[in-house]
């Protein structure tokens, strides 16, 4: 192959951007030539790797023919051709078939009196070819080399092991005390002609000069694979990380305790955080051990560490006082990556503990002209969040100046630092805007541009004195806009803010321009803009001008501009269904329509009564946007097992996915219909009918460190009460059989009836199921209300840890868990409105029933409108659920009452920090009992 000028600037490996697999296929014939020539044969090798790197497809019988020629160069004892061996090995293990075949060489060259280099490669790929069948026969040989003195060795059979682990997690769980060693044990040096083979490299490269068994990485391996074995029993992994954090008796720094490796120490830290976000007992030991790394001699050790500090669950400031000193040394650190670091992690703080990193702010400023672009970004960005008022002029003309030099990805970031200053500091927005404006002329990517528009987004909405400023640079933009998804956006915003401004028609003419120079789907959303000025002005010249412009419309040659001009001149001359169809942005969750509407074809009522659309929850655009997006099948939860590593070769963690019928639905947009098809799986509980509402999230009747974890779902039908309870069995040492729940209730005359109970048959260790509990309401006319006392009863059957084997015999136990409260908010389901004063008005006052009280316990009015929320079961609607004052606000509610009733509410809140919060709730419905109904929800 010759290698030419353009074959050089071809991309990767340009003297093989030529390569052809028929060709290769056919040169693979040298592989049967005696004697063999391993030049010759490694170069060939190469050829083949680089076209499995690139993708090419390759027909199982050519990868099976391949693969057992290549095998054939085992009888070679060059050094170089037998490690490309492996490696093309490894690479067709997964295309070619019978593969087993060449077992017995690479279980050969794992023997001891093998080379080095040759075991520790012939594990690696013995183990890309063995199954959980196969395990067993060769677990002999894997665990002597776990504890094998040569690092390389023991690294690759640890290695393999954390990939075989989920094939095989039963068998490897025995090699605890092997990899615990390989932990204690300390390297010995290569010996025989591999060392001498690395030592003949050292001679020609610097990036060979520090001996391999220098760096102790078995031990970050080891590390993983131990925690992998151990991570279900809480206890030994806080044993573990007290054994090797106290360990040196020299302290953090020492080089004689048992770890040796930094990057073990990262791997420890990382466990030790995991620990202290899960145990709240265990906070102030771990915590600890953190700060004591903090000393570490290492600086990678003495970042991880300050790290997981800053990133603590309700950290205190006195806690990150230490983690932020060592930071603010980095930022002054020669090393650039110490730098960047250190800002990035002080950049992600400050949106939490914005006072807790202004110490560092000189030393910030310092890097605000950082040759590094990368440094010189966040420290600007952090500065923001940091910084006062009188500060933002300065650094908004330094932000200014670098704007041009950095890639669109960091300019996002730079964008939503000014977008949250924005809303920080008001009276700053004329020179924010400026800025927002100027870089959105600039040249960019579609993310660069969409933050700048979503960044004015947020001053039109949050900071009514920018609006008429920012309409203005939002119409200059979609002037020459090149994104047909932002032009849409801001047209859709014009529509709805440039009727509301003093001089609306000054934007009419930058919107029908679009209808005029722009692709079908903008003049689409022109169109719907023009209309909604001829609504909402009441000017009627407006209103005829928008007539004609519309007119001039009926001839676009796309089917939806036409359509919807039609469709808006006749709501314009229809005034009284323009503002429903024109100002609505509801629609209906079309997962729920579906549900229902398949319900309702399947049962015997439809032949009776018509579909009732009122029981239809509404969403937002927004939400209906997400929805769509959401996957439809019903997933079962995946559990992912590993460890969060540094960037080192060697572990990456497993998925393992487990199926069941017990197995608890995921969290998703649309729960409910995830809990409906998993109700309908069960015919007992699918005879109900319809599933009115299922709780929006499970209630907890334990805590997560017990050893039976359970939560509570409620299930409201037509004429059933379903209480599922989900159950997890934390004892590695214990199988459930026959679980089930006895509830009973806190009156006799609370109106429900135990129908039956659905056990679930066994509770294997760490395997979540379910138990399911109904109840039938004697009086359809009335919403039981009380609370139930629960017990678990099942059979306890102990069994072994290691082999999970349980024993033939068991005995009888229960449990008791938390009471389950059956509340109004169970009969009420959340629903979307955009006209709520609309349909308030709609209502009428006479189901109207008002109350005022006083809610001591609230902290802030935002916590008074959660409780408020959780309470009613309703949803907010028109951005009334995040109070914008701390003093004074109004909730807006809307939800439908069981039975297809629509409840609205609406609550006046104050705040003082010596009487708490002071609402008055108003609630409104058709039926003044049960206005009565919802708001004693709050008594």
């Amino acid at each position: 192959m010759n290698l030419s000028k353009k074959d050089e600037d071809s991309g990767d490996l340009g003297i093989f951007y030529h390569l052809d697999k028929t060709t290769v296929l056919q040169e693979a014939r040298v592989f049967n030539e005696t004697p063999i020539v391993p030049r010759k044969c490694r170069l060939l090798l190469t050829k083949i790797i680089y076209l499995l790197y690139i993708g090419e497809p390759m027909a199982t019988t050519e990868a099976t023919e391949l693969f057992f020629s290549v095998t054939k160069l085992f009888q070679s004892k060059d050094i170089a051709l037998r490690q490309m061996v492996y490696l093309v090995i490894k690479e067709l293990s997964s295309i070619a078939e019978d593969v087993i075949m060449v077992t017995s060489s690479l279980m050969k060259d794992m023997q001891p009196k093998s080379d080095v280099i040759y075991r520790a490669n012939a594990i690696r790929a013995l183990c890309k070819i063995t199954d959980a069948s196969m395990l067993p026969s060769v677990e002999r040989f894997l665990k002597a080399a776990v504890v094998d003195k040569t690092p390389s060795i023991s690294s690759a059979a640890i290695v393999s092991s954390y990939h075989l682990f989920p094939a095989g997690k039963d068998v490897i769980k025995r090699w605890a005390n092997e990899v615990h060693e390989a932990i204690n044990s300390k390297p010995t040096s290569l010996v025989g002609s591999a060392s001498s083979y690395l030592t003949s490299f050292s001679t020609s490269s610097s990036s060979y000069s520090t001996p391999p068994s220098s760096s102790n990485i078995n031990q970050y391996h080891a590390l993983g694979l131990l925690y992998l074995i151990r991570q279900h029993d809480r206890m030994a992994v806080t044993k573990l990380i007290q054994q090797l954090a106290g360990s040196s008796r020299g302290g953090f720094g020492s080089s004689s305790g048992i770890l040796r490796n930094t990057f073990a120490y990262c791997l420890l830290i990382r466990f030790a955080a995991k620990i202290l976000d899960e145990d709240p007992n265990s906070r102030q030991p771990m915590y600890d051990l953190l700060e004591g790394w903090l000393r570490h001699k290492s600086d990678i050790v003495n970042f991880e560490a300050a790290k997981a500090i800053c990133n603590i669950k309700d950290v205190t400031s006195k806690e990150l006082y230490p983690a932020i000193n060592v930071l603010q040394l980095f930022l002054s650190s020669p090393r650039f990556t110490l730098r960047f670091a250190a800002i990035r992690t002080l950049n992600k703080l400050a949106m939490t503990h914005p006072t807790s990193v202004q110490p560092c702010n000189l030393d910030m400023e310092n890097l605000i002209t950082d040759q590094n672009r990368s440094v010189a970004t966040f420290a600007i960005t952090t500065l923001l969040k940091t910084g006062n008022e009188a500060s933002v002029d300065r650094l908004m003309k330094q932000i200014t100046g670098f704007m041009s030099e950095i890639s669109d990805e960091f300019k996002v970031i730079v964008v939503d630092a000014i977008r949250s200053l924005c809303l920080k500091f008001p009276t700053k927005q004329a020179v924010m805007l400026g800025f927002l404006s100027g870089v959105l002329r600039d040249e960019g990517g579609y993310e660069f541009k969409r933050a700048v528009v979503e960044a004015i987004f947020d001053l039109v909405k949050f900071i009514p004195e920018s609006k008429e400023a920012a309409l203005a640079h939002l119409c200059e933009f979609i002037e020459d806009c090149e994104f047909t998804k932002l032009s849409v956006r801001v047209l859709h915003l014009l529509g709805v803010e440039g009727p509301k401004t003093a001089t609306p028609t000054k934007y009419i003419r930058y919107i029908y321009n679009r209808v005029i120079l722009e692709n079908s789907i903008v003049r689409a959303a022109a169109v719907s803009a023009l209309a909604k000025f001829g609504v909402s002005v009441e000017d009627p010249e407006v209103k005829k001008s928008i007539k004609v412009l519309l007119t001039r419309c009926l001839d676009d040659n796309d089917d939806e501009v036409r359509d919807r001009a039609t469709l808006y001149l006749r709501l314009l001359d229809e005034d009284e269904n323009a503002e429903k169809y024109l100002k609505d942005d509801s629609t209906y969750s079309l997962a729920a329509l579906e549900r229902q509407l398949v319900q309702y074809v399947s049962s015997s009522e439809s032949a009776e009564k018509p579909f009732d659309l009122s029981a239809v929850p509404k969403i937002t655009k927004s939400q209906a946007e997400a929805e769509n997006l959401r996957p439809r099948s019903f997933d079962l939860a995946t559990q992912t097992i590993g460890v969060s590593s540094p960037a080192v070769s060697g572990i990456i963690p497993a998925t393992i996915s487990t199926t069941s019928r017990d197995a608890t639905p995921t969290p998703g947009i649309d729960q409910q219909q995830l809990y409906t098809q998993q109700l309908e799986k069960i015919p007992e509980i699918a005879a109900f009918g319809t599933l009115f509402k299922s709780s929006v999230k499970p209630v907890e009747l334990t805590e997560s460190e017990t050893e039976y974890v359970v939560s509570c779902v409620k299930h409201v039908f037509n004429g059933h009460i379903v209480f599922q309870f989900n159950i997890n069995n934390t004892l590695n040492d214990q199988l459930l059989e026959n679980v089930s729940v006895v509830m009973q209730p806190e009156s006799d005359d609370i109106g429900l009836e135990e129908e039956f109970v659905i056990p679930t048959s066994k509770l294997p260790y760490d395997q979540p199921g379910s138990v399911y509990v109904a109840f039938k309401r004697t009086n359809l006319d009335e919403c039981p209300l009380g609370s139930f006392s629960n017990t678990l009863k099942f059979v306890v059957k102990d069994c072994d840890p290691t082999s999970g084997e349980p024993d033939e015999e068991g005995y009888e136990d229960e449990y008791l868990v938390e009471d389950v409260e059956l509340v109004t908010g169970d009969y009420v389901l959340p629903t979307y409105i955009s006209d709520f004063q609309g349909a308030w008005d709609k209502l009428g006052e006479d189901g109207q029933v008002v109350e005022t009280f006083a809610l001591t316990a609230a902290k802030s009015l935002k916590a008074a409108c959660t409780t408020l929320i959780e309470l009613l079961g309703m949803s907010a609607v028109e951005n009334t659920g995040t109070p914008q004052s701390t003093s004074v606000h109004t909730l807006l509610l809307s939800g439908i009452f069981f039975g297809g009733m629509e409840v609205l509410a609406k609550s006046r809140m104050t705040f003082s920090p010596s009487t708490g919060v002071t609402m008055e709730l108003s609630v409104r419905s058709s039926s003044q009992e049960i206005s009565r109904t919802v708001i004693s929800a709050v008594v």
